[in-house]
């Protein structure tokens, strides 16, 4: 990954690197969410964003829409703050936050189920899990690859 030494002598990331390990962050944890999300027969339904119900469609659904919220992780990240602790507090923000924008609005509404918007039931809760999940892993593969340098 290239870095560049900023004026005040501090180490700065390129734009293009920083959007490139987030979607490899996203790809990572989307990986394991995606594992989750098979154990749970969530992959169908995922699939059905594009007109199918094929188990591998769904997964790769996923990983598309992963690698997607992983750049705009890489956008956003660079300007939080660095240490472990908010990097993993941060993951797990982010991926509350797409629980509510993907899990709870998107999703149901590209189904055709808007009555279902923002409703929350014993699926919803499993899908907050596998969000933070995901989102925890993205923060820590994004910041371990940036510390690589």
């Amino acid at each position: 990954m290239a870095s560049t030494v900023s004026q005040d002598g501090t180490n700065s990331v390129s734009f293009k690197t920083t959007i490139l390990s987030g979607v490899i962050a996203g790809l990572g944890g989307g990986l394991v969410f995606g594992m989750m999300m098979a154990m749970m027969s969530m992959l169908p339904m995922v699939a059905g964003l594009i007109g199918s119900d094929n188990v591998v469609v769904g997964f790769m659904v996923h990983m598309v829409i992963s690698a997607v919220i992983g750049a705009s992780y890489g956008f956003i990240a660079p300007r939080l703050p660095s240490s472990w602790m908010m990097t993993i507090g941060a993951g797990m923000v982010y991926g509350v936050i797409w629980w509510v924008l993907g899990a709870l609005v998107i999703m149901p509404w590209a189904l055709g189920m808007g009555q279902m918007v923002l409703q929350i039931g014993d699926m919803q809760w499993l899908s907050l899990m596998g969000h933070i999940i995901f989102g925890v892993i993205m923060a820590a593969v994004y910041k371990w690859q940036v510390n690589r340098n």
